[in-house]
């Protein structure tokens, strides 16, 4: 047990290097750890904008007085938890998250593929959402989501000095799969080997 502050457990959060929002078909099987490599089904949806995601809950309060006005009860009635972020590529990953999965289709091969995208109403499709973070202190943060289904999405400014972006939230749903819960995060340290496969890509990538 902790008896005192460790700044130790400071962190940024920071992308993994591969990449950080991978999104599958509802029903694929949940990752159970923190490091494991994902499965195939998982598909990266590659760069997310510079503020990241934000994670937000929304709660509503039932309160209750007694005759002479005095508060007696005030606990959560109502819970609602949320996933925003905004995806800077344009590849047929991170348009099927942003227009739904039969909205796009993809010919070819690669970058030489051409996309065609369907505007239309979202029709509540499900899927599950894992999110990748780099922790200050060589630890990753896995953070799953067994059953998501967007609830907004923003603009897209077309623009020679904004970047095309795909803004979208995601509302996380109870699933029994995680006990009822509507998301799950597990924290674990990376490995040795992982550790030092992260430096050889940062090099890589420098």
């Amino acid at each position: 047990m902790a008896t005192k502050n460790n700044k130790k457990n400071v962190s940024l959060g920071k992308p993994m290097v591969a990449g950080v929002a991978y999104r599958a078909p509802a029903g694929t099987a949940l990752p159970t750890d923190a490091t494991a490599a994902l499965a195939a089904a998982y598909e990266c949806v590659g760069f997310l904008g510079e503020d990241g995601i934000t994670n937000a809950t929304d709660t509503d309060n039932t309160t209750i007085n007694d005759m002479g006005g005095v508060q007696v009860i005030n606990e959560i009635s109502s819970y609602a938890e949320t996933y925003q972020f905004i995806m800077i590529e344009t590849r047929v990953e991170s348009l099927k998250a942003r227009y739904g999965s039969g909205n796009v289709t993809a010919t070819g091969d690669g970058d030489a593929n051409t996309l065609t995208v369907l505007h239309t109403m979202p029709d509540g499709e499900s899927c599950v959402w894992v999110f990748e973070i780099l922790m200050t202190g060589n630890r990753v943060k896995r953070i799953i989501i067994p059953d998501a289904t967007i609830s907004e999405v923003g603009d897209i400014t077309y623009s020679s000095t904004d970047v095309i972006g795909y803004d979208v939230t995601y509302s996380a749903n109870p699933s029994d799969l995680i006990d009822g819960a509507t998301s799950k995060e597990i924290i674990a340290p990376l490995s040795n080997a992982a550790n030092k496969a992260l430096k050889q890509a940062l090099h890589a990538a420098a």
